[in-house]
């Protein structure tokens, strides 16, 4: 029986974890730094903090970091990687990725999404539900495509950026390291790194 460490209790992780099931991962793991406050997820067990993880990597078939803040996720990671942690790819039955595109290692796709040709996922992404992404387009490592995110042709997102629910890119974009697309938003002009943009079109979002 294949099993599986996911680091990260949360809804994000729970989802993860059904993923793994069907990607044939029965023995689910989780462990979490709020433990031993926080003891099960659901039906599943939390088995301990970070350090218990890093101190087991090698017991675990696949390890995935489910932690939805981009850097956070990223920095995880490499701790585990360091440590001789094993990463792959899930993804969901439901979801459509052509044999010519690329998924970088611990990165995620869920239901219903869609990955088009020619298109290259970096390492710790997560491609959430329904989410469409369309050929030649160049995420960065730890791109969060939130729900119902749809990007055209060619567009490239940069490191640790998070494109919110239903929000959408046009064809050609260069979307920053570090950006923020707020929920229901259009890009239709690059975005440099850093900012937060919101609205159709999007603008950069000033705080006052």
């Amino acid at each position: 029986m294949k099993n599986c460490a996911i680091l990260g209790a949360s809804g994000h992780g729970k989802a993860v974890a059904e993923v793994a099931e069907l990607n044939g991962y029965q023995d689910i793991s989780f462990f979490d730094d709020r433990w031993p406050s926080l003891t099960t997820v659901e039906h599943w067990y939390v088995s301990g903090d970070t350090s218990a993880l890093l101190a087991n990597v090698k017991e675990y078939d696949l390890i995935i970091v489910a932690i939805g803040h981009n850097a956070t996720r990223c920095a995880k990671q490499q701790e585990l990687k360091q440590a001789g942690a094993k990463f792959g790819v899930i993804v969901h039955p439901s979801a459509v990725v052509s044999e010519y595109a690329k998924i970088g290692l611990g990165s995620v796709v869920m239901a219903n999404a869609v990955i088009n040709p020619f298109s290259h996922i970096g390492k710790s992404c997560i491609i959430n539900t329904g989410s469409t992404i369309d050929h030649d387009c160049q995420l960065a490592d730890g791109v969060h495509l939130s729900p119902g995110a749809n990007l055209a042709g060619g567009v490239e997102v940069g490191e640790n950026s998070w494109v919110g629910i239903g929000s959408q890119i046009i064809q050609l974009v260069n979307v920053g390291c570090g950006v923020t697309i707020g929920a229901g938003s259009s890009v239709i002009k690059n975005v440099p790194n850093f900012q937060t943009v919101v609205g159709s079109p999007a603008r950069e979002l000033i705080k006052s």
